[in-house]
């Protein structure tokens, strides 16, 4: 990312990338490089922005198929089902280290703020 410049960075969701978020929100502040994360636990962690669908609900969501699954239903019988809620986390303390202005109309549609 360095040796190309990038002017910023998109982190998908992956667990090893999960287990080492510190490391990856360290290194893109150290670089200067703005990035948006799909789990809250990055902007939390200090990276800029994280986009993603609703973690709890969606564990809640799989609490229910567990339940169907032990009463008897066949997991292939279950339909595939997408998230329907998702969150906007901005870190505004990032943002003010990367000198970066946050416009008023993304930090009203956000979910959290982090000050």
């Amino acid at each position: 990312m360095t040796n190309e410049q990038a002017g910023a960075v998109i982190v998908l969701v992956d667990a090893m990338l999960q287990d080492n978020r510190t490391r990856i929100t360290d290194f893109a502040a150290r670089n200067r490089l703005p990035a948006v994360y799909g789990l809250s636990e990055y902007a939390e962690a200090g990276g800029l922005s994280a986009y993603g669908p609703n973690r709890l609900d969606m564990f809640r969501h799989a609490a229910t198929y567990v339940d169907k699954i032990l009463k008897g239903v066949k997991p292939g019988d279950l339909p595939v089902e997408r998230p329907n809620r998702f969150e906007l986390i901005i870190n505004l303390k990032t943002a003010k280290a990367l000198r970066l202005t946050i416009p008023p109309a993304l930090l009203q549609r956000a979910d959290q703020v982090i000050e």
